[in-house]
């Protein structure tokens, strides 16, 4: 034990070995440099998520810079290749099948449907040669005498509206007059008298159909014989101005008397249900939505008023009741990124609201813009005597909406709409009267759009639809943003894409838009070419081409005049209200 602490005592006084240490200095200026390139690295991260979560798409911030001609002339080559084809294998026929590269009828002889949809779109793209066929199609083939019943809303926005449309392009523009043009007038007439007896019921509301061959008038095969609304209410821009052009006063006064009967029932703040009965000309359901059966109603409320110059102010106090009414309604937001929506009413007022959203719905964002401007551009309007608060208020909604519209798009595999969108909202947000809600500003993040977006299986189909594209023109041409040009050509580019058949054969609907590849239907519809083709066309041309305070289409896309002189005043006045 002695031992053992002595030799502690020794080691303790031994001193220990020290080691030399070392300092590694790196020059302030690569810190300096590593610094910066680890901030550069991650605001570039932080910026190629910002860029790819962008829901509209940065490329829009160069659409002023972009030759816009070139795209009109890429949709133009799209028309060229869906008309030759047609052309080719389906000639005459009402129907075309690009897969299979046939045609079929909707008829014994066929009515052109097709051809007479077509003509002012050609007309409007200056295609002369390719109208040549068609003019003598119709004075030699078109025969109305068939053993056929055709529904008056589709005959009359189609093959009524794209007569007159063609009669009236041939007057206005040179480059497409010919000595056969008569042809287009004589023929609506002809048309249009065959589809007269529809009208015949006492109450003043139209049957559905009619039959050509027996001039006979024919209730609804479905829905207890009622007729849908929005088709009873679509037909007085067709028969307004052919009492225009024939001085035939008949005409006109058919069509709006419609107008009285449904404003008669008195229907809560402007919002009307979506059938009424030709008998009583009562509505027979409370059911109240503004896509199918209810949707050309207020779009053709806006319409008359422009077509007839301002004069019938009638159908503009209808429509600003009926926007009051859909903002107070119908309006309410999504969960997620609280984006404005167009609810459904399946009770009618008063009942919970229904989260969808039918593709149809998108005419609204371009008829509230030009409600609101009687088709002037935005910076014009301002400066009207009449502009206030609520028309400001107007142009907003206009905006959210387009947005919503363009993320039926912008969220799915395909780049392409549904038929149908739901949406997931808050409990509260459908409960009654969601306009008497606060709302909220819109999250801009296409993750968060994403999650507010539901595309049932069922509803996943594209049949080709105009209203996102017709409403992107309309808020182009009034408040000359041209991220509407972008959300227009992202659109075309989607359809080149997934929807063009295989060796030129066209382009087709499509089954399933969040299917890639999407499996193709058998079918090109007619407002293809009537109208998507023609609104795409007319979104990248330049804004002198058919300025919209100076012409109306109709819920075809077809053209027609503002009237610069009334030849007949309105017909009747609405009744008290309460």
């Amino acid at each position: 034990m002695g031992s053992r602490n002595a030799s502690r005592a020794a080691s303790a006084k031994t001193p220990k070995r020290s080691h030399p240490s070392y300092t590694l200095r790196i020059p302030q200026s690569i810190v300096y440099f590593l610094g910066i390139a680890g901030l550069s690295l991650a605001l570039l991260w932080n910026v190629v998520g910002w860029i790819e979560d962008d829901p509209i798409g940065i490329s829009r911030f160069g659409a002023r810079f972009v030759n816009w001609d070139n795209r009109r002339e890429e949709v133009k080559n799209a028309f060229i290749t869906s008309w030759d084809a047609y052309v080719a294998n389906a000639w005459g026929n009402d129907r075309y099948h690009p897969l299979s590269a046939t045609g079929s009828q909707m008829s014994p002889n066929g009515l052109g449907w097709i051809i007479v949809d077509s003509l002012d779109t050609m007309m409007i793209m200056n295609l002369t040669t390719r109208l040549t066929e068609p003019r003598k199609w119709l004075q030699r083939s078109l025969d109305y005498n068939q053993d056929q019943d055709v529904n008056v809303f589709e005959t009359t926005i189609r093959m009524l509206g794209g007569l007159l449309s063609a009669h009236y392009l041939s007057t206005k523009l040179p480059h497409v007059s010919s000595r056969r043009d008569g042809v287009y007038l004589a023929k609506a007439v002809e048309l249009a008298d065959r589809l007269l007896p529809a009208y015949e019921f006492r109450s003043g509301i139209p049957y559905a159909s009619v039959h050509l061959g027996k001039m006979q008038g024919l209730p609804s095969h479905a829905d207890g014989g009622a007729s849908s609304m929005a088709e009873a209410a679509t037909l007085q821009l067709e028969m307004k101005y052919l009492s225009h052009l024939t001085n035939n006063e008949m005409y006109w006064r058919k069509a709006e008397l419609v107008m009285k009967v449904l404003d008669d029932n008195r229907a809560q703040d402007g919002l009307l249900p979506i059938f009424v009965h030709p008998e009583t000309g009562r509505f027979t359901t409370s059911e109240i939505r503004l896509g199918s059966r209810g949707d050309s109603y207020y779009e053709y409320l806006v319409k008359q008023y422009i077509q007839t110059g301002g004069e019938e102010s009638v159908y503009l106090d209808m429509w600003e009741e009926s926007l009051d009414g859909i903002r107070k309604h119908l309006i309410t937001a999504t969960s997620e990124s609280r984006l404005k929506f167009v609810a459904e009413l399946p009770k009618g007022i008063g009942g919970p609201l229904s989260p969808k959203m039918d593709h149809l719905v998108c005419f609204l964002p371009g008829s509230i813009a030009l409600g609101a401007t009687d088709g002037y551009t935005l910076a014009q309007a301002r400066k009207s005597s009449d502009w206030d608060a609520n028309k400001e208020q107007q142009i907003q909604l206009a905006r959210d909406l387009m947005k919503t519209c363009w993320g039926m798009y912008a969220v799915t595999k395909t780049g392409l709409a549904p038929e149908i969108a739901w949406f997931h909202a808050d409990d509260q947000d459908l409960e009654p009267r969601p306009g008497d809600r606060r709302t909220t500003s819109t999250k801009d993040s296409l993750d968060s759009w994403k999650k507010d977006y539901i595309v049932k299986p069922l509803d996943a189909h594209n049949l080709q639809r105009p209203e996102t594209v017709e409403s992107l023109f309309m808020m182009w041409r009034i408040t000359e943003d041209p991220q509407y040009r972008h959300m227009g050509w992202e659109i075309f580019k989607a359809f080149e894409k997934h929807t063009k058949a295989s060796d030129a054969q066209g382009y087709a609907s499509l089954n399933n838009v969040n299917s890639i590849p999407p499996p193709q239907r058998d079918n090109m519809e007619s407002f293809w070419l009537a109208e998507t083709l023609k609104y795409l066309y007319l979104l990248f041309s330049p804004v002198d081409l058919l300025p919209v305070h100076e012409v109306v289409f109709n819920t075809e896309a077809h053209v027609f005049p503002v009237f610069k002189s009334q030849k007949w005043k309105t017909g009747w006045s609405r009744a008290a209200r309460e």
